[in-house]
């Protein structure tokens, strides 16, 4: 089961290269709300460029220091993606960095919440909330053509099963080694879901 997860997990920083490369060829021709999803896979390679320099580069093991950068990124980063496919008022990007920054101050400086995987729940159900009523929003509206439409899907069904599997996997005390590599691969597949439809969408892209 370690060496599946381990296919899936160099399969999907393969996938992950190059949604950016295709992503950044194609940049010039996103419109202001389509440029964020870019930002995202751009933020989601750095991310996993430093998980995987740190421990090999400068033997530094334990990374779980990016955790939080990790989920306030990832937060403000989709939430705003959102807003804005929603025509909201600007001050809910406002409120967006506050929360993402306010997290990462009470993390790093007070250690609170002191499991930050609360935050990474919560900041998850709101992307799902976010993310459903966009769809709702474009399928209603269908005089006008989302080249997105995709990728809002797959971010939805990503974040929804993944949340599932996140709290299930925090529900149960004892995971065998084998049942561990299996929760982790099924999340990447998801993962994998969400690049090929990124990918798929910048291939056919167009002005």
């Amino acid at each position: 089961m370690a060496d599946l997860y381990k296919a899936i997990l160099f399969l999907n920083y393969g996938l992950l290269l190059s949604v950016l490369f295709l992503g950044a060829a194609r940049y010039r021709i996103l419109n202001n709300k389509e440029k964020p999803y870019f930002y995202y896979i751009a933020f989601l390679f750095f991310i996993e460029l430093l998980n995987f320099v740190l421990p090999y580069v400068f033997r530094l093991n334990d990374t779980s220091f990016l955790y939080p950068f990790y989920i306030a990124g990832e937060f403000f980063l989709l939430t705003g993606l959102m807003i804005r496919r929603l025509n909201l008022p600007q001050y809910f990007l406002i409120v967006s960095a506050a929360l993402a920054v306010g997290f990462m101050v009470s993390k790093y400086g007070f250690n609170d919440p002191a499991n930050a995987d609360i935050a990474k729940v919560i900041s998850n159900i709101i992307i799902i909330c976010l993310s459903g009523l966009t769809l709702i929003h474009e399928i209603k509206n269908t005089s006008f053509q989302n080249r997105f439409l995709l990728a809002d899907a797959s971010i939805f069904f990503y974040y929804s099963v993944s949340v599932f599997i996140f709290i299930i996997q925090h529900q149960i005390a004892n995971l065998s080694e084998n049942d561990y590599y299996l929760i982790l691969s099924a999340n990447n597949i998801l993962s994998s879901i969400l690049y090929c439809s990124l990918l798929y969408i910048f291939i056919r892209l167009k002005k």
